[in-house]
């Protein structure tokens, strides 16, 4: 079942598939708020970009570092995909 992320995004479903494969919340409802739009034509699939989980421990470090992410030189990978998930 899909969750109602409430009226701000128009596509839920869209939405869901797009954080789990790892954008940020703020693209994701782009996205997903693009292609409810008739008058939009947003591609289907989203972008190019890989899941964060295939990223390696290093990447994700660096991305977090962009971010100015707090604490995440004691974090584990999976503590840094949530928190990248998170912005």
């Amino acid at each position: 079942m899909v969750k109602d992320h409430g009226s701000s995004i128009k596509n839920d479903e869209t939405y869901e598939a797009l954080r789990e494969d790892g954008h940020s919340k703020e693209a994701a409802a782009r996205i997903a708020n693009a292609q409810a739009n008739p008058d939009q034509s947003p591609s289907k699939t989203g972008g190019k970009a890989s899941s964060y989980e295939d990223w390696t421990k290093d990447d994700l470090y660096d991305r977090a570092q962009e971010l100015e992410i707090e604490g995440r030189s004691d974090m584990t990978k999976a503590e840094l995909i949530a928190a990248l998930r998170d912005r």
